[in-house]
């Protein structure tokens, strides 16, 4: 079956593809949003994965400019190919300044909808406004859940660009679900915590001046370079520097309410306390804070130009509680997993006393429980845009900020443990008529006992016409702990990092052949360390048609194997429950997902679409004989079947005023009401905006759960009623 089902999916990819390729920039289909609910749609529709929906979150609330991206920069935009980004460098130059993003269109720069796709990614800011001239926004944001007591959510974010070149910007938020103040009690020998309340944080800010010679960003950044094999943090496809970072975004799952379990007094989550959930948090990560200063385009011979960056940053970072554990004479080596003292160390409520009687978190993110120093730079010399070598490195430390205990990080954290760490790194492109070739290979550095190890990536890209082809190969080896750098590489993971222990090819394609728009990928990959490694798989073909103008249907498949070696039923593809501790758990299971997309334009104000997914994936769950004792597998040999339906309506009365719905079903195992999620989630939504100046935006949903499931008869609130609002000004 598993050969079959193979054979028949790399056939179809061959019709979808001529010559497939990897090309990181690609983000797997046609991208036209316009907010975060688009992405999420995405998202949970399968559409796309994980990386793609928190990279192009990252575009969305971070715009490119159109006037001062360089080429780069500007392919890491959705949709576009090198010959895309050629035409608009070009266009550019001929008329010194984009004067707005339509004028692409008029000039027949670049085809209509990816135009209007484009919109919600760039800005066209005027290379020489007036000195005092002074425009920005003011954004605020809440969501609230039926039912809860605590106080909401609340985000502010707020930027403002001033003296032609300086942009300023800050976001804080209002926050309920997270413990504070971690400290040890050395007579316990166990970290006390103060429960959630209501707290104000401000974790982004930062001030930038940016000309054409000169950068420099202070407070909150992300910071990239070349491949993306020694650093970078960016979410961009094709980074090239520091870039503000400001944001911050809101999880669209309830938070359980308790998550506490017993230690010298019972769990207060017991019973229905256990299965009440509440409005979750605004969410950020923590990226680099400090000072990022560039100098750009200074001459060198005839045309070329080198680009000279540095940076230092001290950040304070929280930790999930179970990726610590104390340092001391009974646990030496964290990778002693036999060892119960390498185990995390327990972390307690605060009642006042450290004697007293009182219980244990669960599930929790510790806040600024450590603080990290890092410095790097980058040189690079330009030829030409298409051309260019460079050198990337930086080192890195921590200081541990909880006192009376040494902790450090557990082996499968994504920090290496035992002290300093960073990577050294050289990388190169060349353009060669149609194709851009680049590479890159690495060095790391750590404290572990190997000490670091290589890493290496080398790609071509080829452009022709509505045509784009990528291959490359990449090799992240076992001792390349860097946790500071992103290049392609799959979801799973090695100690923590995706980019470690992995070797393999990727291979991608994507073009226009008229009115049919395709897309497909294939993905090799192996242990880096052994041939003998289980070879995984990942292949995906999408096809999009415009039959009509008021009609667009498109198809989509995926199949991925976590072991070609061992084909059949009884393997898992993914763990459903989360563990209290330890390191993922490893699966070699088959997953197949196609689906349906359709869309429809009645009018130029109407917009109507349908999805429809149909998963097939393996589940090793098992039943026990209650006479025998013996273990059967449920599915026994064939897939769990899953299915997933979208539908939305969009609909534009006014220009100033947008309306919106949709309706989603998910059921994970139609065959057994009792085992994984049945739920129907659906939404509406006004937006409305005055002038460009002031737009406001309000949405109620509800996400009803529909199976049979424990969790689900004491689950609180079911269904969960939502509201969300979002308010921007705009000057």
């Amino acid at each position: 079956m598993a050969g079959r089902t193979v054979r028949a999916l790399l056939a179809v990819a061959c019709l979808f593809a001529a010559p497939a390729s990897l090309r990181a920039a690609d983000y797997g289909l046609f991208v036209s949003i316009t907010d975060e609910d688009d992405l999420l749609e995405l998202l949970t529709a399968g559409e796309i994965d994980e990386d793609t929906y928190e990279a192009l979150l990252e575009l969305l609330h971070d715009p490119v400019d159109l006037n001062h991206a360089g080429r780069e920069v500007l392919y890491s935009l959705p949709n576009l190919t090198y010959a895309d980004v050629d035409a608009i460098l070009a266009y550019r130059d001929e008329v010194q300044a984009v004067q707005a993003l339509d004028d692409l269109r008029a000039a027949r720069v670049l085809a209509p909808d990816k135009v209007r796709a484009l919109r919600p990614f760039v800005v066209v800011r005027p290379p020489s406004p007036p000195l005092w001239d002074t425009h920005g926004r003011v954004r605020t944001a809440t969501a609230y859940v039926a039912g809860d007591e605590a106080a909401p959510p609340l985000l502010f974010q707020a930027r403002v660009t001033t003296l032609r070149d300086v942009e300023a910007g800050v976001a804080g938020l209002v926050s309920h679900n997270r413990v504070s103040n971690v400290q040890f009690d050395e007579t316990r020998q166990a970290l006390f915590a103060d429960p959630p309340a209501t707290r104000f944080y401000l974790p982004k800010y930062f001030v930038q001046w940016d000309t054409d010679r000169v950068r420099v960003v202070a407070g909150t950044f992300r910071i990239g370079f070349g491949q993306r094999l020694t650093l970078d943090n960016t979410g961009l496809a094709r980074p090239d520097g520091a870039r503000p970072d400001d944001l911050i975004a809101l999880d669209y799952d309830l938070t359980t309410a308790c998550r506490e379990s017993a230690w010298d007094l019972p769990s207060p989550c017991a019973g229905a306390a256990g299965s009440a959930y509440e409005t979750p948090d605004f969410r950020w990560t923590d990226r680099f804070r400090g000072l990022a200063v560039a100098l750009k385009s200074l001459p060198v011979g005839r045309g070329g130009w080198m680009e000279v960056h540095a940076f230092g940053s001290y950040q304070t970072h929280g930790i999930y509680q179970y990726e610590l554990y104390k340092h001391d004479d009974d646990c030496p080596d964290p990778t002693d997993d036999d060892n119960p003292a390498c185990a995390a160390p327990p972390v307690l409520r605060w009642r006042g006393d450290p004697l007293a009687p009182t219980t244990r978190f669960s599930y929790q993110t510790l806040p600024d429980m450590v603080a990290e120093w890092t410095a790097g730079g980058n040189v690079s010399y330009f030829h030409d845009s298409r051309t260019h070598v460079g050198v990337t490195g930086y080192g890195a430390g921590v200081r541990w900020l909880t006192r009376g205990v040494s902790l450090d990080f557990q082996e499968w954290s994504r920090t290496p443990y035992g002290g300093p760490f960073g990577a050294v790194g050289a990388d190169a492109s060349l353009g060669v008529g149609p194709w851009d070739l680049a590479a890159e290979v690495a060095r790391s550095f750590d404290s572990q006992p190997a000490g670091g190890g290589f890493a290496g990536l080398l790609r071509a890209t080829g452009t022709f016409g509505d045509h784009e082809v990528e291959a490359a190969v990449r090799y992240d080896g076992l001792d390349y702990a860097n946790p500071h750098a992103r290049p392609p590489s799959e979801a799973d993971e090695f100690d923590g990092l995706r980019a470690r222990d992995e070797a393999g090819l990727r291979l991608q394609y994507s073009g226009r052949i008229r009115d049919l728009s395709l897309r497909s990928s294939l993905d090799l990959w192996t242990w880096a360390t052994s041939l003998d490694g289980p070879l995984k798989m990942r292949l995906q073909a999408r096809a999009d048609y415009r039959v009509a103008r008021w009609f667009r249907p498109g198809v989509y498949l995926e199949y991925q194997d976590r072991d070609l070696r061992h084909s059949g039923r009884g393997a898992c593809y993914e763990v459903p429950y989360e563990t209290l501790e330890g390191e993922p758990v490893p699966c070699s299971g088959e997953r197949v997902q196609a689906g349906l997309v359709l869309r429809f334009l009645p009018h130029r104000s109407l917009t109507l679409s349908a999805k429809v997914q149909h998963r097939f994936v393996d589940d090793n769950r098992t039943a026990v004989d209650p006479v025998t004792r013996a273990r059967t597998y449920v599915f026994g040999d064939r897939f769990r079947q899953d299915l997933i339906a979208w539908f939305s309506v969009a609909w534009r009365p006014a220009e100033f005023l947008r309306l919106r719905a949709r309706l989603r079903y998910l059921n994970e195992d139609p065959t057994d009401d009792a085992y994984l999620e049945e739920s129907l989630w659906g939404h509406v939504e006004a937006a409305v905006r005055i002038r460009r100046a002031v737009a406001a935006r309000l949405r109620y949903e509800v996400y009803a759960w529909l199976d049979d499931r424990d969790s689900t008869r004491t689950r609180s609130p079911n269904p969960a009623h939502w509201i969300r609002a979002d308010l921007e000004f705009r000057f």
